[in-house]
């Protein structure tokens, strides 16, 4: 049995359990070896690839997140490193370009728990998202615009401009809030909490840890 599959099938409790278990390995599988960034999209795969019924045993978003974590340390630990300071130095370098919209990052640059498909997300304050289109007219920067849906507390949920670029080899994603709307931190797709989110500075001393994936 090869190091992969052990690890998939290591510990399975039985009936339901494992059958729970074994959706939740192959989804961290997925989104860590094939591109996929959506936990339910991984979700439905893993159930489809073990013939599983779809919309039982399915695990939380927060398992799966913590599975792949698990096994990105132990499959992928050296690149992890190497591209988690990569993902963040590219963050930072945004932040600073964005530095009057008060940019926050969030997502998994931030969490530590990047794949190779994981892209840099900030959080931006502007009165008009029209303020941000011609910011990167200005600077010649080609930004692709669509939008984002957040959820807040009370079952709200909002719907952003969302502009997507690419710098130095690295997508970066940036949601326009209003201000009023940034006051409120949104709630997390993974556990249903309040999203963390990081200022510049607190990039720059993540930039500054000496093994950032710990």
């Amino acid at each position: 049995m090869r190091a992969r599959d052990a690890h998939l099938a290591r510990g399975r409790p039985s009936t339901s359990g494992a059958a729970r278990q074994r959706v939740c390995a192959e989804a961290a599988r997925i989104m860590a070896e094939e591109g996929v960034n959506d936990f339910q999209l991984a979700k439905r795969r893993a159930t489809q690839r073990l013939n599983l019924p779809e919309g039982r045993n399915l695990p939380s978003n927060h398992e799966v997140e913590e599975a792949l974590q698990q096994y990105l340390a132990l499959f992928h630990g050296a690149r992890l490193v190497s591209d988690l300071g990569r993902l963040r130095a590219a963050a930072l370098e945004a932040m600073r370009f964005l530095a009057r919209h008060e940019p926050r990052l969030v997502g998994p640059v931030l969490t530590g728990i990047v794949t190779p498909s994981s892209e840099v997300q900030l959080h931006i304050c502007a009165d008009t998202p029209e303020e941000i289109a011609l910011l990167f007219a200005e600077h010649r920067i080609p930004a692709d615009q669509g939008e984002r849906r957040l959820r807040f507390g009370g079952d709200r949920e909002l719907r952003v401009p969302a502009y997507r670029f690419v710098a130095d080899g690295v997508p970066i994603e940036v949601c326009v809030l209003t201000h009023a709307a940034a006051r409120e931190t949104p709630l997390s797709p993974v556990d249903g909490r309040p999203m963390q989110r990081a200022n510049q500075r607190e990039v720059e001393s993540l930039l500054a840890e000496p093994n950032p994936a710990t």
